[in-house]
């Protein structure tokens, strides 16, 4: 038991401080309900990280814990399931993934939004998407893309993440109060230095009556009455706490004007906040960003537990969708870490990068190293490594933090996410729902819990007006579609011939049938005006065979790639 107890410790799952804190986290021995449930996501903030803060807080800042310590409850498993667009077996989750779990309840492969892991997807709506259906407010907050995979789960639905326009688009009409974040680059044209290639939707948030804001200051600004509001405060992510000026609000200034807008609803609201560069400063192995990013989320988790103490009637759960680099605390099998180094840096990778990538020589480097973290005993090796690279897409900004790293004594393993248990937090009645070892589809199923919301009433709402087909777009830029994976959804019998090499597509007194060898098409025995195609043994046709087989009239969606249903 003391070696168990020992490892609990050194992997950041259990507080110095827990024993004396852990009675507040567990307040809920029966659940009951709560008017307003706040999600907290730490994007890639594993057991090391935490850790790795709460060393930094307490040799640096005199902080004896976190936050987030005192509310801790268990861990959550994030596995996913098998990609259709890859061999990824689903071991390590992406954020797409994990986010759908925790929002909707539901599994799904890496890169999907809120849609299920078929041929002919279906959407699965979240406890925001449900939480709206009884009235309450809802809002969503990131340091990430506003569109990014962690609040895209929320309020969007497409079956790759990186569709972020469709997000944005869909967005619009989601019916969600309140979008603080970055990523303003997927709500205005090329023209204006964005990444859409139909028009700014600024606008039309605007016409919808959001009030719009895009610094600290327009923040601040927003009354708190105003109901709805956009937030785009970069044009891709937030700078990195260590990177920002004045003009940017921290994760904490952007949750708490959101609880000041949705907390007016007498209904209560559902709000999701989270701190989506701890991920990133985790794929680029930057350590000092890593620790200010989480630092800053758990500067967020205070003051979201200050408003639900004195509330009175809110939930709080704290989660990570995964772990990212493989953290470890320690190298070389020297028993010590340099905290004490860990203050060094000035600034994050991605602000020296530019700079790294324009130098010359190894003097040029010496000299940005020491400027930034005060390290002026670079090896000639090292310095000849950060000229070279680190072989990765960081280039020589990877082989930097590398260096960094090894002065700091901590190590990764590399430069993706890792596949283990994440921590829980929680506050309210919700605490007692997601206590001990749980997997991250119980942070949505307890979370409509403890609100009441139906998500499975919201779900079957949204499957009854869009399916997300694989489908494929051929020369002549046709949109097609596999027939037995639509055929199964639109209720359609199929027949194959084999000796014939013919398809029979039949639902009530129409039957269409579709030559294998050349593609014709006919509709109760007249030829048809479109064709079939033949791709790697699947048969596809067009939207217009499923709308006369079923005699509806069923639409394409093209940005958000989806088949209107009605």
């Amino acid at each position: 038991m003391r070696n168990t107890a020992l490892f609990l410790l050194s992997a950041g799952l259990i507080s110095t401080s827990f024993a004396l804190q852990a009675p507040e986290a567990a307040q809920a021995d029966s659940p009951k309900q709560s008017k307003n449930l706040i999600v907290m996501i730490g994007d890639g903030m594993g057991p090391a990280e935490i850790t790795a803060a709460r060393y930094y807080a307490k040799t640096h800042l005199g902080q004896d814990h976190l936050a987030l310590d005192s509310f801790y409850v268990g861990k959550a498993t994030t596995f996913s399931q098998q990609s259709p667009y890859s061999t990824e077996s689903g071991a390590v989750t992406d954020s797409a993934a994990a986010g759908t779990a925790f929002s909707t309840g539901h599994k799904t492969y890496n890169n999907a939004i809120s849609v299920s892991n078929e041929d002919a997807a279906k959407p699965f709506a979240s406890v925001i998407e449900a939480a709206m259906k009884q009235g309450k407010a809802t809002g969503l907050v990131s340091t990430d893309n506003i569109t990014g995979a962690t609040p895209a789960v929320w309020a969007s639905h497409v079956r790759l993440r990186h569709n972020q326009n469709a997000i944005a688009s869909q967005y619009l009409d989601s019916g969600v109060n309140v979008f603080f974040g970055g990523g303003k680059v997927n709500f205005v044209t090329k023209e204006e230095k964005g990444k859409r290639t139909d028009k700014s939707i600024i606008a039309d948030f605007e016409a919808k009556g959001y009030k719009t804001a895009f610094d600290k200051k327009g923040l601040e600004a927003i009354p708190a009455n105003s109901g709805k509001a956009l937030g785009l405060f970069a044009s891709a992510e937030i700078p990195y706490v260590l990177d920002r000026d004045e003009n940017t609000p921290s994760l904490k200034d952007m949750a708490t004007k959101a609880i000041d807008i949705l907390s007016k609803n007498k209904n209560g609201f559902v709000m999701m906040v989270e701190g989506g560069r701890i991920d990133h400063s985790g794929h680029a192995n930057d350590l000092p960003a890593n620790v200010q990013e989480t630092l800053d989320f758990d500067n967020a988790v205070k003051a979201v537990m200050d408003f639900a103490k004195k509330d009175g009637n809110t939930s709080v759960v704290i989660t990570a969708d995964h772990e990212t680099g493989g953290l470890s605390l320690g190298i070389n099998n020297v028993y010590e870490l340099n905290v004490d180094l860990w203050n060094k840096e000035k600034h994050s990778y991605e602000y020296l990068d530019k700079a790294l990538e324009e130098a010359k020589t190894a003097d040029d480097v010496k000299k940005i190293v020491a400027e930034n973290t005060g390290f002026t005993d670079l090896t000639d090796e090292e310095l000849a490594f950060i000229l070279k690279g680190d072989g990765s897409s960081y280039k020589r900004a990877g082989a930097y933090n590398a260096v960094v790293s090894k002065r700091l004594a901590v190590g990764w393993t590399g430069h993706g996410h890792t596949a283990v248990d994440v921590g829980v937090w929680a506050y309210g009645p919700i605490a007692s729902l997601v206590k001990g070892d749980v997997d991250n589809t119980d942070i949505a199923k307890n979370g409509a819990k403890v609100i009441g919301a139906d998500l499975q009433a919201a779900t079957t709402a949204l499957q009854d007006k869009y399916l997300y087909p694989m489908f494929k777009t051929t020369r002549d830029n046709k949109i097609m579609f596999p027939v037995k994976a639509l055929a199964d959804d639109l209720g359609i019998a199929v027949k194959n011939d084999d000796a014939a090499k013919l398809v029979t597509l039949s639902k009530g007194s129409v039957k269409l049938t579709v030559s294998l060898a050349n593609g014709e098409v006919k509709v109760n025995d007249k030829a048809a005006d479109f064709a079939g195609e033949v791709d790697n043994g699947k048969l596809y046709l067009p939207l217009e065979a499923f709308n006369k087989l079923t005699g509806a009239n069923m639409s394409w969606d093209a940005l958000s790639e989806r088949i209107v249903l009605k």
